[in-house]
C-alpha cells in the first residue's frame, strides 16, 4: 500500500486567502493532511450519490486532497454530503430531477469551475461512462478521472467493444455485427442463430434494457420493452443480440492502465451470483476456475486493453460456459461496485490509482507492474439494498428507525445513506451499504460474512439481509459453483428466515401505550399494584423448603403418559382421597378478570406450582373462552401458551373445556375440524379434555368425545347442570340426569364430569346426584365442576367429595368465591385429615396464593365489582363465568344502571327460550336476548306478539335454526317460528349439514397471507378465522407481547423508570421511557423516545386522542314509521342497504356488533332506502338514526 500512495510530487500547501476561506490553517483535517504527502492538485470532486462519493473521499483525503460534493435538493440530507469539505447543490430546487440532477453535466463542471476544482471524479453509473462529459471536463481545464473520451467512445458501445474482441482475435459470442434498431435485423439473426438470445443496451448497463428470449412468440415484445427500457435509462434505444449461454459464469477482470500505454491486471472476480442481469454477492478469485482458463481469460484482458491504449481503471468482463470455454462480453470504463473485493485480496487501493494515473503518475511510480501484483485468500461482497425479497425484490422507502452495523476483523463497509433517521426515498438505487470480507479461505469469508450479516440490525425499512443468508448457506453456494442465473433458478431461496425485529416492534407497543393508553378491552384504569410481585418460598407443614429451580417430575400425569387414559382412570378410583382440579388458571380468571390473565403470569409461578399441586387432579388451564380472549385481547397465541406451560409443569394433568362439536368455538364445526384440533391438543400437552355440550345434547357431545378418543386424551364426558334439581317445576330432575350419564358411559367416555355452570348445585341435591350415579357407576370416576356464585360452594364440593366423586373443582383462595370456584383453602381444611383427604400441602398451597393475591391487585382493571355471593343466581341461573361478562357488557351498553333489570330479564328470557341449559354459547343467547329486551323495554309479552317484527340478535336466531343443536324438549313454538320468518330449520346436529373442511386449502391460504402455517395456526384459523387474522396483523406490528410484564402491558412506566424485558433466555432489554415529544399539528404524531439497552431510540405514534372526531348522531322518532333506529348502542359491522335502493320489508339494511353480540337491523317495510347516516365501522348509540324508508 505504500507505494501505491505514494505522492506523485511534494510541496508544502499554498495557504493562501482563498484556500483559507474552505480550510483553516489550524483545522483537525489541515493538520492531519500536512502530515501526509500531498500532491500538486488540492481539489477533487465527486460527480455522483451514495456510497461511491464517501469511499472516493476517504481516499483522496489520504493523499491530501480536499473534497467536494455535489447534491440533489432531494439528497440535501444524504451522508455524501457530510463527509466533504465542500457540498453544493446541482442546480436550484425544482430544476432538475433526482435522478437529472446528476447527469446534469454542464451543471456539475460549472460547479466545479467556481470552486476551483481541480479534477472530477465520476464514481460509477450516471455520468461514468458519458464520453461527451468526460470530453467537456477536459476541454474546461479539468482532469476526468477515467478513461479519455475516446476511449470510452470505443469501448462504451458494446458493439464497438465486440468488434475491438474480435480484431484482437478474442472470443465472442455470437451476435449482431453491430447495433440494431428494427425489429427485422434481431429477427434475422433469430432465424440464423436460432434461440436462445438475448437483447442488450448498446448504451449502458446495470441490467436494464437486457431481455432474454428463449422463444418466437415473445420475439417483438421482449425487442420492444428492451430497447423502450433503454431509451429511457440511457436516452439511446439503440440494441444489439448475442446467442444467450445457459447457466453461464460471469468472470471479470480488474485492469490498470496509465497514460504511456501500460496495462496490468489485478485478477479476476466472480461475479456470477445476479438477479436480472444486476449483480447480487461478488467473489474474489474465482473459486473453480481451471488456472489454464483463467490466465488465457487475464492475457486477454490485457491485450484489449492495451488495444486501446486504456488509461486508469475498467473492467473486462466475459462468460464461462459449462465446458470453460469463455467469451469475452464487454469492457465497462470506470470503478466498479464491486471493485472493494479485489481491493482486499490484492492489497491496493484501486481508487488510490485512478486518481493518481489521472494526476500522471505511471504504474512503475506506483508500483504497481505486474510481477508484483499477487493475491491472499478470498474476499465476497455482499449488496445490502432495501428491497423486499418475499415481494420480488421491491424497493422499501421510509425512515431507518435503527442502524447498527456490523464490524470486526476481516469485515469492512462501504456505506451511503445508512445511519438512524435516514429517509430512503424511491429516487434512487436501493443500495444502502457494501459489505465485504476477507478469509485466508472460501470457507472462512463465507462464514465471516455470514456473522456480519446476522450482526447487522435495520429497521424501519425492509432489507435483502436474509435473502443474502438464505443465499449464502445454499450448498451451491457453498461449493462455489453458481451461474448467472443460479437465483431464479432456485426458488427455495427465498425460503426467507426474516428478522423478528422485536426490539423495534416492542417499542412501538410500548410508544403507543404512553401515548394513546392501553388498547386493552375492557380495561377500566390503571392496575393497583405497581410493584415488583414477590415470589413465594415454599414451605411444608413441618418446615421443609422446597427447591423449585426445577419443574417437580412426580405427579398423576406420569400414569397417563406411560399408561394410557383407561390406567389413569382406574387409578383414579382406587385412590382413596378426594382429588383437587385447580381451576385458577382458566376459569377462575376468566370469572373474575374477564379472562385477562396472561401466559407470563402463569409461567412465573409455574414451577412452584408443580410442586405445591403434585398429587392434584390437575390443573384446568386452556381451552373455552381462554382460546380465543388469547389472540382477540391479549394479543398472544393459545398453543404457544400450552406448550410453555407443559414445559414448566410436566407432572400434573392439564384439562381443558372442549364445547362438544363445537371445538373452543361458539358454532358447530363441521366434525373433522373437531378431529384436527383434538390431536393437536393433545400433541401440545392436553391431557384431559372436560367435553360437554350447551344443550346436553348427546349427538353433539358424541362428536367431541369420540374425537378426544381418536386423539388419545382422556375423554371426560361432561354433562352441563342447569336450575335447581330440588325444585319440582323443573324439568331438569334426577331422572334426565340419570338417564343422561347413561348415554354419555354409553360413548366410551373414561370420566364423567358434572359441569353446574351457575353454581346452583346445592348440597342435598349434590349428595343426592353423586350418590345415584356412584352406585350406578361403581367403577367410573366422577369430577365436579361448579361456581361459588351462592356462596354454597364449599359445602357443595364437600358433599360431592362425600357422596363419592373422584374431583372436585376449586381455586387458589385469593381468586376463589362469588362467580369463581370455591376455596381450595377451605376444601382442603373441610377434607383434611378424613378418608376424603385430597392429599394437598395446606402450607404449599398457601404459599402459592400469597403469588396470586398480588396478581389479583395486578388485574384490578378487570374486576367486575362484585363484592360478596348472589343467592338470587338460584333464580336468574347467570353463569358464573358469564356474569361478570355481563355487568360488563351492560355497562359498555349504557345499561349499568339497569343490572337488576337485566338479571330478571335474564329469568324471562330463559323462559322465553323454554328453559335452557346455560352455558357458553346458549348462555351467551340468554345473555343477548335479555340486554337486547332491556335496552328496547320490552317485556315477556311484547317479545311473544311482536315476534315477526323484532330484529333478534343474530345468536338467538342461530339458536332457533338448530345451529347449537336441539334443546331438551324442543324449541318454544309459535315463538321459534315468528322470529325465523322463513329461515331454515335443522332437527339434527349441525355438523351434518356442513362440508368438511379442506386442511390443504386452508394451509394455502395461510401461508399465502401470512408467509407460514403450522398445524396449530391451521386449528386456530378454523376456530376463529377473523380473531387469526386479527391477531396477525397486530403481531405482525407490535411482535410477541407475551414476554411483557403485565404492568407494563396495561400501563406505561413512569418517565425515567427503567425496567427489564426478556425476550428469550439470555436475552434482555433494559428499557427506560425518557420523553414524549409534542403533539404534530401537520400529522397527529407523537415522537416518544425510549432508552434501549443504553441506546436512545425514538418511534412515531400516532395520537389517537388527538384524531378523535366528535360526531352528534340524530335519533329516531319513534312515532315517524319510516325512520329506523339502532336497537342498541354498538359498531356497524355491514351497511348492506344502499341510498335511494329499493328494499323489503325484513331484508338486512346492517348488522350490528355490540361487544361479542351480533344483530341484523332488518327493514320493518318495503320501500326505498332514504337519508342513510351509517357507514361500515361507525359507532351508534340505542335509537340513533340509521336510515328511512320511504313508501
Amino acid at each position: 500500500m505504500a507505494d501505491n500512495e505514494q505522492a506523485i510530487s511534494v510541496e508544502e500547501i499554498d495557504h493562501d486567502a482563498e484556500h483559507e476561506r474552505h480550510v483553516h490553517r489550524n483545522s483537525v483535517h489541515q493538520r492531519l493532511r500536512a502530515n501526509s504527502s500531498i500532491m500538486q492538485l488540492k481539489k477533487l470532486l465527486v460527480a455522483n450519490r451514495g456510497e461511491i462519493p464517501i469511499r472516493i473521499f476517504r481516499t483522496a483525503h489520504e493523499l491530501s486532497l480536499h473534497t467536494v460534493a455535489v447534491y440533489s435538493y432531494e439528497d440535501r440530507l444524504s451522508m455524501h454530503r457530510q463527509k466533504a469539505d465542500e457540498a453544493y447543490i446541482i442546480g436550484k430546487r425544482g430544476q432538475y430531477t433526482p435522478v437529472a440532477a446528476y447527469l446534469a453535466g454542464d451543471e456539475i463542471i460549472k460547479i466545479a469551475l467556481e470552486h476551483e476544482v481541480n479534477m472530477i471524479h465520476p464514481g460509477y453509473g450516471f455520468l461514468s461512462e458519458n464520453a461527451e462529459f468526460a470530453r467537456n471536463v477536459e476541454k474546461a481545464g479539468l482532469i476526468f478521472v477515467g478513461p479519455t473520451p475516446e476511449t470510452i467512445d470505443a469501448l462504451g458501445d458494446k458493439v464497438s467493444a465486440r468488434r475491438l474482441a474480435i480484431k484482437s482475435k478474442v472470443p465472442v459470442v455470437p451476435g449482431t455485427e453491430g447495433p440494431v434498431e428494427r425489429f427485422e435485423e434481431v429477427k434475422k439473426f433469430t432465424d440464423e442463430y436460432g434461440f436462445p438470445i438475448i437483447i442488450k443496451a448498446a448504451f449502458g448497463g446495470g441490467g436494464r434494457g437486457m431481455r432474454v428470449v428463449r422463444e418466437q412468440e415473445s420475439l417483438k415484445d421482449s425487442f420492444e420493452r428492451a430497447t423502450s427500457e433503454a431509451k429511457s435509462a440511457f436516452g439511446n434505444g439503440t440494441v444489439f443480440v448475442e446467442r444467450f449461454l445457459d447457466k453461464p459464469k460471469h468472470i471479470e477482470v480488474q485492469l490498470l492502465g496509465d497514460n504511456q500505454g501500460n496495462v496490468v491486471h489485478l485478477y479476476e472476480r466472480d461475479c456470477s451470483v445476479q438477479r436480472r442481469h444486476q449483480k447480487v454477492v461478488e467473489l474474489a478469485p474465482a473459486k473453480d476456475l481451471p488456472v489454464e482458463v483463467r490466465d488465457n481469460i487475464l492475457n486477454d484482458a490485457v491485450r484489449l486493453a492495451k488495444s486501446v491504449n486504456y488509461r486508469n481503471a475498467g473492467t473486462a468482463e466475459f462468460l464461462v460456459d459449462q465446458k470453460n470455454r469463455y467469451y469475452f462480453i464487454e469492457i465497462n470504463p470506470r470503478i466498479q461496485v464491486e471493485h472493494t473485493i479485489t481491493e482486499e485480496i490484492t492489497g491496493i487501493d484501486i481508487v488510490a490509482a485512478q486518481i493518481q494515473i489521472a494526476a500522471g503518475a505511471t504504474l512503475a511510480q506506483l508500483g504497481l507492474t505486474q510481477d508484483r501484483i499477487s493475491t491472499r485468500g478470498f474476499a465476497i461482497q455482499c449488496r445490502i439494498t432495501t428491497e423486499d425479497p418475499s415481494k420480488g425484490f421491491s424497493p422499501d422507502t421510509g425512515k431507518i428507525e435503527v442502524y447498527r452495523s456490523a464490524g470486526g476483523n476481516g469485515v469492512r463497509l462501504d456505506g451511503g445513506n445508512g445511519f438512524a433517521g435516514a429517509i430512503i426515498t424511491p429516487h434512487y438505487d436501493s443500495m444502502l451499504v457494501k459489505c465485504t470480507c476477507h478469509g485466508s479461505t472460501y470457507e472462512i469469508v463465507r462464514r465471516k460474512m455470514l456473522r456480519a450479516l446476522v450482526e447487522f440490525r435495520i429497521r424501519g425499512v425492509k432489507t435483502n439481509i436474509p435473502f443474502l443468508a438464505s443465499l449464502l448457506t445454499h450448498p451451491t453456494f457453498i461449493e462455489g459453483t453458481c451461474w448467472t442465473t443460479f437465483i431464479d433458478d432456485t426458488p427455495e431461496l427465498f425460503a426467507l428466515i426474516n428478522s423478528q425485529n422485536r426490539a423495534q416492534k416492542l417499542l412501538t407497543y410500548l410508544g403507543d401505550l404512553a401515548v394513546n393508553g392501553s388498547q386493552i378491552k375492557g380495561q377500566i384504569g390503571e392496575p393497583k399494584f405497581k410493584g415488583d410481585v414477590v415470589m413465594p418460598t415454599l414451605t411444608t407443614h413441618d418446615a421443609k423448603t422446597i427447591e423449585v429451580s426445577k419443574p417437580c417430575e412426580t405427579g398423576w400425569r406420569n400414569i397417563i403418559v406411560k399408561e394410557g387414559p383407561a390406567a389413569f382412570a382406574k387409578a383414579v378410583r382406587a385412590n382413596k382421597g378426594c382429588l383437587i382440579m385447580d381451576t385458577t388458571w382458566r376459569d377462575a380468571h376468566q370469572s373474575l378478570l374477564a379472562t385477562r390473565v396472561r401466559t407470563v403470569d402463569m409461567l412465573n409461578i409455574a414451577k412452584e406450582t408443580s410442586h405445591a399441586l403434585s398429587n392434584a387432579w390437575a390443573l384446568e388451564c386452556w381451552g373455552g373462552a381462554t382460546f380465543d380472549v388469547a389472540m382477540r385481547f391479549l394479543y398472544e397465541d393459545p398453543w404457544d401458551r400450552l406448550r410453555k406451560m407443559r414445559k414448566a409443569v410436566p407432572n400434573i394433568p392439564f384439562q381443558m373445556l372442549l364445547r362438544g362439536a363445537n371445538g373452543v368455538a361458539y358454532s358447530s364445526l363441521p366434525d373433522n375440524a373437531i378431529y384436527h384440533f383434538c390431536e393437536q391438543a393433545k400433541k401440545n400437552g392436553v391431557d384431559i379434555f372436560r367435553v360437554f355440550d350447551a344443550l346436553n345434547d348427546v349427538d353433539q357431545l358424541e362428536v367431541g368425545v369420540n374425537a378426544v378418543l381418536k386423539a388419545g386424551g382422556v375423554a371426560e364426558g361432561t354433562m352441563c347442570y342447569s336450575g335447581d334439581m330440588l325444585n319440582p317445576k323443573k324439568k331438569y330432575n334426577l331422572q334426565y340426569y340419570m338417564d343422561l350419564a347413561e348415554k354419555i358411559v354409553g360413548m366410551g367416555a373414561h370420566v364423567l364430569g358434572i359441569k353446574d355452570m351457575a353454581g346452583v348445585l346445592k348440597p342435598r341435591a349434590a349428595t343426592m346426584l353423586i350418590g345415584e350415579l356412584r352406585k350406578k357407576y361403581p367403577d367410573m370416576p366422577i369430577h365436579v365442576h361448579t361456581h361459588d356464585s351462592a356462596g354454597t360452594g364449599v359445602a357443595s364440593m364437600v358433599a360431592c367429595a362425600q357422596a363419592g366423586a373422584d374431583a372436585v373443582d376449586a381455586a387458589t383462595d385469593s381468586m376463589s368465591g362469588m362467580t369463581s370456584q370455591p376455596s381450595i383453602g377451605a376444601i382442603l381444611a373441610s377434607l383434611e385429615g378424613g378418608e376424603f383427604d385430597p392429599g394437598l400441602d395446606g402450607h404449599l398451597v398457601r404459599g402459592l396464593d400469597a403469588y396470586w393475591a398480588q396478581l389479583r391487585l395486578l388485574y384490578s382493571p378487570f374486576e367486575a365489582g362484585l363484592t360478596g355471593p348472589d343467592p338470587e343466581v338460584y333464580e336468574h341461573e347467570i353463569p358464573g363465568g358469564q356474569l361478570t361478562n355481563l355487568i360488563f357488557q351492560a355497562s359498555q351498553q349504557g345499561l349499568g344502571e339497569k343490572w337488576a333489570h337485566t338479571k330478571k330479564a335474564y329469568e324471562e328470557a330463559n323462559d322465553l327460550l323454554g328453559d335452557i341449559v346455560k352455558v357458553t354459547p346458549t348462555s351467551k343467547v340468554v345473555g343477548d336476548l335479555a340486554q337486547f329486551m332491556v335496552s328496547n323495554n320490552l317485556t315477556y309479552d311484547d317479545v311473544i306478539n311482536k315476534a315477526e317484527q323484532l330484529d333478534f340478535p343474530s345468536s338467538v336466531l342461530e339458536f332457533f335454526e338448530g345451529l347449537m343443536g336441539q334443546p331438551y324438549g324442543g324449541f318454544p313454538e309459535p315463538l321459534r317460528s315468528n322470529a325465523l320468518r322463513g329461515r331454515r330449520k335443522m332437527d339434527k346436529r349441525p355438523g351434518l349439514y356442513l362440508d368438511a373442511v379442506d386442511f390443504d386449502k386452508v394451509r394455502k391460504e395461510l401461508k399465502e397471507k401470512w408467509g407460514s402455517a403450522s398445524e396449530t395456526d391451521v386449528a386456530s384459523y378454523i376456530m376463529y378465522p377473523k380473531v387469526f387474522d386479527d391477531y396477525k396483523k397486530w403481531t405482525q406490528t407490535y411482535g410477541d407481547l407475551s414476554v411483557l410484564p403485565t404492568r407494563f402491558f396495561l400501563a406505561k412506566p413512569q418517565i425515567g423508570e427503567e425496567f427489564h424485558v426478556e425476550l428469550e433466555k439470555g436475552k434482555v432489554l433494559i428499557l427506560k421511557l425518557l420523553a414524549v415529544g409534542p403533539l404534530s399539528e401537520q400529522t397527529g404524531q407523537r415522537e416518544v423516545f425510549y432508552e434501549m439497552n443504553g441506546e436512545v431510540r425514538q418511534v412515531t405514534i400516532e395520537d389517537k386522542h388527538a384524531a378523535v372526531e366528535n360526531v352528534s348522531r340524530p335519533k329516531a322518532d319513534p312515532n315517524d314509521g319510516s325512520q329506523v333506529g339502532a336497537p342498541m348502542a354498538g359498531v356497524v359491522v355491514e351497511v348492506r342497504a344502499k341510498e335511494g335502493h329499493d328494499i323489503k320489508k325484513g331484508d338486512p339494511i346492517a348488522i350490528l356488533s355490540a361487544m361479542k353480540m351480533e344483530m341484523v337491523i332488518s327493514a320493518p317495510h318495503s320501500g326505498k332506502i332514504e337519508s342513510l347516516q351509517v357507514t361500515d365501522g361507525d359507532s351508534v348509540g340505542g335509537g340513533d338514526l340509521v336510515c328511512k324508508i320511504v313508501k
